[in-house]
């Protein structure tokens, strides 16, 4: 850090001692002030602002409790998003998600769903499924969007697969998946 040491000439200690004095104290409070000014610019150029620096993205949930389904002879390994927050970050930050994995979303009750794809990497197929396991409707989406998927009548479960998942093992709406979260009559 630079100091600021000034030297005085002599013949200014030799004027009135209240003048010295004031020239002193003037002299003292401008050396403080150089002092602080290269300690504040010293501190904003060693660091960033907080409006400046990117926060490390999510990670993904992969923790969830898993289900096997069944869509024909196919099985399904699904994690389970059964909370609120589960099924509000559901598939967000996946890099990747193998073919015979998928997430299912429980809901409490029967109602209309409606899904986006806000930070969720992957392309999705999502089957929106009553709660005997009969598949509504399927609809793809695109990653990174805000549009809206949604039920066509209210469903108790969401399926999300990759994209095409559905049409290359010729699910439809109408089919039927078993497994331990749907009632069977």
């Amino acid at each position: 850090m630079l100091i600021y040491n000034p030297v005085l000439p002599s013949d200014c200690k030799s004027t009135l001692p209240s003048q010295g004095l004031r020239l002193a104290n003037a002299v003292q409070s401008f050396k403080l002030r150089i002092q602080a000014l290269l300690w504040i610019t010293t501190a904003l150029l060693c660091t960033q602002p907080s409006w400046s620096q990117t926060p490390p993205p999510p990670a993904p949930q992969t923790g969830l409790p898993r289900v096997t389904l069944q869509a024909g002879m196919f099985q399904i390994d699904a994690q389970v998003a059964s909370t609120d927050y589960q099924r509000e970050v559901g598939l967000m930050f996946r890099p990747q998600m193998a073919q015979h994995e998928g997430m299912l979303f429980v809901f409490e009750q029967t109602s209309p769903q409606c899904f986006w794809m806000k930070n969720t990497i992957l392309p999705l197929s999502a089957a929106f499924i009553e709660a005997d396991g009969t598949i509504v409707n399927i609809e793809d989406m695109k990653p990174q969007t805000t549009d809206s998927h949604c039920s066509l009548k209210p469903v108790r479960f969401v399926l999300e697969m990759n994209q095409g998942w559905f049409k290359k093992k010729g699910l439809k709406a109408g089919a039927k998946l078993l497994g331990s979260p749907f009632k069977t009559n």
